[in-house]
């Protein structure tokens, strides 16, 4: 499936965005004028389910093909927050960026009991501006907004898809290309125990201290200053 996507700048440099679920392009309101601004065309997605893109059938590797039908491949860097972590670690080997950032990835998705019902997500659609400030502190005003509209925009049926993924470890194996894991504090996708296994592997991982799961909007300053070396 083609995607929407939503450019910004005409640097000589690419940049890829892929965001996590519920969200759109407009998560990365302020990270795609940054990375224009420091030389990069940027590409954002909308996966498929969310904002402006088509609906279908949803897994984690439909999800990685329709990106890799979408966006150039051999851009100089991709970043993929959340699922679209778990995204881009399934298309990386086709899509073969010069650097790949990680951002708080679902490598890891809980159980049952652990608290993973895709039912809850689905439910969260029709959450309130209040609820959304409250669980999310240290946000912009125009991040709630966002947040909003996105949910209103997304296929909640696209939460259900990543069921049967329920407790399984999906680590990579290693680096596809020279890659980068940023982390939450804490992380409740990737805990001390798997960042220790990741760094065996191959890949630097760096935790951005005090904040949430969505770290650019919730750091937005700190998540900039964590890319320094690979942006």
């Amino acid at each position: 499936m083609q995607l929407h996507t939503r450019t910004w700048g005409e640097g000589d440099r690419l940049a890829l965005l892929i965001h996590g679920i519920m969200a759109d392009h407009r998560t990365w309101r302020r990270v795609g004028p940054a990375l224009a601004a420091r030389g990069y065309r940027v590409i954002a997605v909308d996966l498929r389910g969310h904002g402006a893109s088509g609906r279908g059938a949803y897994t984690p590797e439909i999800f990685a093909d329709d990106v890799v039908e979408t966006l150039p491949a051999g851009a100089d860097l991709a970043i993929g927050h959340s699922l679209g972590g778990l995204t881009l670690s399934l298309a990386v080997d086709r899509l073969r960026p010069r650097r790949a950032v990680f951002s708080d990835p679902a490598w890891h998705l809980a159980t049952a009991d652990e608290g993973f019902r895709p039912a809850v997500f689905a439910e969260f659609k029709g959450a309130s501006r209040e609820r959304i400030a409250a669980m999310n502190p240290r946000w912009e005003a125009a991040d709630v907004d966002i947040e909003l509209e996105t949910l209103r925009a997304w296929d909640e049926a696209s939460a259900f898809g990543l069921a049967a993924l329920s407790g399984s470890d999906l680590l990579p194996a290693g680096p596809v290309v020279p890659s980068l894991v940023q982390l939450a504090d804490p992380s409740f996708l990737i805990d001390a125990a798997k960042a220790a296994v990741l760094e065996e592997r191959g890949f630097e991982v760096r935790t951005v201290k005090g904040a949430g799961h969505t770290i650019h909007r919730d750091d937005f300053d700190a998540f900039m200053t964590s890319l320094e070396g690979w942006i």
